[in-house]
């Protein structure tokens, strides 16, 4: 079945029309009578279910996935067509798992293993060996990937893994060897695994003991022990996941190797903002590391940190950092999905490492400058080919507070943002104790009428413009001779305010250049701009922004003089103010 109308044509042409009519009619009859089927479009990539009218409408908008060529989620066995190969899915959680490409993973495991071959010699015997005399559909291996995959997929747990593993063994013939236990079937599937580091650090997070540092038993900044009471326990570990043999497994799959060139290929290219590629600061580095950017497989990447407590209690202080990796080359369908992204550095608790934070980053960023400066030879699997992959990290995404600790800078005070620096200060509030920002007027255009009301603001009129805004040579030629000693013993020595250390992203050759740096995570910003709206609005006890503290600092202010509280028969009255709702019409509100 031709199949080259999804390369070769686009939504509108009749070669096109006619391929997805094709398309569709093969879908509906191997649906099984299903009422939703995967959508193949190159935004849904067959992870959303639609109806067939739906799908419809996606392809003639979105244009079909060009990698989707051996239809195998609408019915299509692998053995009828070689025209490509589907996505394989490994340890992911996935609504199908099928498909598993385990030539591809074979090929990547003989590689990763060369130096012990009686491992990989061990592997290629279960992918040969029958899971039972006589069967031809399942090897060993297959069977055992197949199964694990509906596990993840599922959320089974270990216990009732095994448990199905033994009854599903009971059931085949004899002589099978299906493993009865998990551990059994994690034992023969971690060959195919990715490596992982662990690297001893400090517990004051002064320093890893990482290269030069590795055979040391005391850190030489706070002589704290390498190890708990009990000899060769770690004090602290760092879980470290290099990242260049998962960027070469991810190019050893055919179809996410080619969309790994999405951002050249398969973007729509009209001046709108849809995608990082569509930013000035992209065409920006086109422009001045013009051999970085003409091989388009080079990868762009985002890297996103927070505190998270893996034991799901609230109550508990304990605070584990994961680093994660975003490839900014796929689709923005795609690169915020679990499959493609990347877990880096697991940093351990139980305190978060603050402002220590680039003690740990130390690996990652080693690797980052490999890949920028000589980079790696991988196999694209797409293409057939070896090249040699660089890599560049774009920006950083995080919260306000984990802003302070990557960039170095002291994001609270009067005095937080790392872009204004002094020149947009806060307002120290005496009855709500904290500060405030109160010239938001000078960011408006120098004739807005806002400028010249008093009485809506502050009582006083706004006739200056802008803050300046930093650019990034400014703030390194800041930050590059600040000594800072790492360490949770040496906060005493840290500045109050401004910048208070030169973070280890700016030895990363490119840093200076770029324009947007850090990103906020507007997760973090809408929940809180809509909590404080909808809890002052309704006037939620311990949510509102309107209360007896808000009321008395506009009285110490001398603005707003019908809202100042008034004191009755020893009582404090707050006058309602024009956002203050009814009981009926919160009623309606809500």
């Amino acid at each position: 079945m031709d199949r080259s109308w999804i390369r070769n044509s686009k939504p509108g042409d009749r070669e096109y029309d006619a391929g997805v009519r094709q398309f569709i009619n093969f879908a509906v009859k191997n649906s099984g009578g299903r009422e939703k089927l995967s959508c193949p479009c190159r935004k849904c990539h067959n992870l959303l279910h639609k109806r067939v009218d739906e799908i419809l409408n996606h392809l003639s908008k979105f244009a079909f996935d060009n990698t989707y060529t051996c239809w195998i989620w609408h019915g299509e066995k692998m053995d009828e067509t070689h025209v490509g190969k589907p996505k394989n899915s490994v340890f992911e959680e996935e609504n199908v798992v099928e498909g598993d490409n385990l030539e591809d993973m074979l090929r990547v495991a003989q590689d990763e293993f060369s130096d012990d071959p009686s491992k990989f010699e061990r592997l290629l015997t279960d992918s040969e060996k029958p899971l039972y005399p006589g069967c031809k559909k399942y090897s060993r291996l297959k069977a055992i990937l197949k199964l694990y995959n509906l596990k993840a997929a599922n959320g089974l747990s270990d216990k009732g893994f095994g448990d199905f593993l033994e009854v599903f063994k009971d059931m085949l013939p004899e002589e099978n060897v299906l493993p009865k236990r998990t551990y059994e079937a994690k034992k023969t599937l971690s060959t195919m695994g990715l490596r992982y580091e662990k690297i001893h650090a400090c517990p004051n997070d002064c320093m890893l003991y990482w290269k030069e540092h590795e055979s040391l038993s005391n850190c030489p900044v706070c002589n704290a022990s390498r190890y708990k009471k009990k000899e060769g326990v770690p004090a602290k570990v760092l879980w470290y996941f290099p990242i260049v043999p998962r960027f070469k497994r991810l190019f050893s799959n055919s179809g996410d190797a080619e969309k790994l060139t999405w951002h050249a290929n398969g973007r729509k290219k009209d001046g709108k903002l849809r995608h990082p590629a569509d930013s000035p600061q992209w065409r920006f580095i086109d422009a001045i590391y013009r051999d970085f950017s003409k091989e388009e497989r080079n990868l762009r990447l985002a890297l996103s940190t927070d505190g998270m407590n893996p034991f799901g209690s609230l109550s508990s202080t304990h605070s584990t950092w994961p680093v994660i990796l975003v490839t900014y080359n796929l689709p923005p369908s795609l690169y915020m999905k679990r499959k493609y992204m990347m877990l880096s550095l697991l940093i351990s608790g139980p305190k978060q490492p603050g402002n220590d934070i680039c003690v740990y980053l130390a690996p990652l960023i080693a690797d980052l400058k490999k890949l920028w400066e000589q980079g790696v030879e991988v196999f694209d699997a797409h293409r057939n080919e070896t090249f040699m992959l660089r890599a560049m990290l774009f920006c950083t995404i995080q919260d306000f507070p984990a802003y302070g600790n990557l960039s170095g800078y002291t994001v609270y005070g009067e005095s937080p943002c790392p872009i204004c620096e002094d020149g947009l200060k806060g307002k120290w509030l005496t009855a709500s104790k904290k500060n405030v920002f109160l010239d938001n007027r000078r960011f408006l255009p120098d004739d807005h009428p806002y400028r010249k009301r008093k009485r809506s603001f502050n009582g006083e009129q706004e006739f200056r413009g802008r803050p300046k805004v930093l650019t990034s040579e400014e703030v390194f030629k800041k930050v590059e001779h600040i000594h800072t000693t790492f360490g949770k013993k040496n906060k005493a020595s840290l500045p109050k305010q401004g910048y208070k250390k030169c973070s280890i992203f700016w030895s990363l050759p490119y840093w200076r250049h770029l324009f947007v740096r850090h990103c906020l995570d507007v997760m973090h910003i809408e929940k809180n701009v809509c909590d404080s709206l909808v809890g002052t609005l309704l006037n939620i006890n311990g949510k509102t922004k309107d209360g007896q503290n808000a009321r008395d600092d506009l009285k110490e202010m001398g603005i707003r003089n019908e809202l100042h509280p008034v004191k009755k028969n020893d009582k404090t009255y707050l006058p309602p103010a024009s956002y203050t709702l009814s009981r009926r019409e919160k009623k309606k509100l809500c």
